[in-house]
């Protein structure tokens, strides 16, 4: 089951390596970023030549959401285009692709679980270049999981979890947006659930939703962020509108992961438990 890991010195892919290596994986490979550019067609061709994957993960993606709508050349590069080379060469070398994509795809103004047929609608630059990755993977490759996923966290790279308890070691006081609403997801869950599909032996290709269980605002996030890890700072509740963005953000974008958890028989953790070890391998680095 060789496996091919794009984006893999991000978020994901180090998350990808560590559950690999728990799990004593030895069929994941990790390019580098120039060995595995997404933009640079022929040189993903001789990668895909040499390694001969049956899988391959892209974990690559342009996500700094505010830049994005100043950016938008760059980011449709990464996350359209990027996608459509991953899906070609998958194509080509007969290789199932598992592509992460994002709740920002919806427009997130209806307080509904979202699932995976509801009409995408994004509000966003990232958003949308994310859904016209999806539809380039669906229209070239039907070997492929698209797997969505919202507020990802983990002990590695930069993040929510990470900037609050360095902002939290800094400040007295923190104020926090209340009224948008998602779930966390610790990417090292994330991890373990793609390489459980790759292990399930299905074809049950197709869009899932994976995130944590729950669903709270990034004012509850940070709140127990500082519970979990003891730190004392005031975390005041603001309204979206305290605190303007150059990007628009779903308000509510919960997603319904059934159908993930009836596909594969997944057990999705609850997103305090996963925080808690998040944590605590923070506390373990330093």
């Amino acid at each position: 089951m060789k496996t091919l890991v794009l984006g893999a010195s991000g978020q994901l892919g180090q998350c990808l390596k560590a559950v690999a290596t728990e799990r004593a994986i030895t069929y994941l490979d990790f390019p580098d970023e120039k060995e595995g550019n997404i933009l640079d067609v022929a040189g993903l061709k001789e990668l895909f030549a040499k390694v001969k994957p049956q899988f391959v993960i892209n974990c690559a993606a342009y996500t700094a959401v505010d830049k994005a709508e100043d950016e938008i050349e760059v980011c449709r590069l990464v996350n359209k285009n990027g996608a459509a080379n991953i899906a070609m060469l998958c194509k080509e070398f007969e290789a199932t692709l598992i592509h992460i994509s994002t709740d920002f795809v919806f427009e997130g103004s209806v307080v509904e679980l979202l699932k995976e047929d509801d009409v995408a609608k994004p509000i966003s630059m990232y958003g949308l270049t994310k859904l016209e990755g999806e539809e380039a993977v669906v229209t070239t490759l039907p070997a492929h999981y698209i797997l969505r996923t919202s507020w990802l966290y983990s002990q590695f790279a930069n993040n929510f979890v990470k900037t609050m308890l360095k902002l939290g070691a800094e400040r007295e006081e923190l104020s926090i947006i209340a009224d948008q609403i998602g779930s966390p997801t610790y990417a090292i869950d994330l991890a373990a659930a793609i390489l459980d599909i790759i292990e399930s032996g299905e074809n049950k290709y197709g869009i899932y939703h994976y995130s944590n269980e729950g669903a709270i605002s990034w004012f509850d996030f940070a709140q127990a962020i500082f519970d979990i890890s003891g730190t004392q700072v005031k975390v005041n509740p603001i309204p979206t509108s305290a605190y303007p963005t150059r990007a628009a953000r779903p308000k509510f974008s919960v997603m319904d992961k059934s159908k993930i958890k009836s596909a594969f028989g997944m057990e999705v953790p609850y997103w305090r438990a996963s925080l808690v070890k998040c944590i605590h391998a923070l506390q373990v680095l330093k």
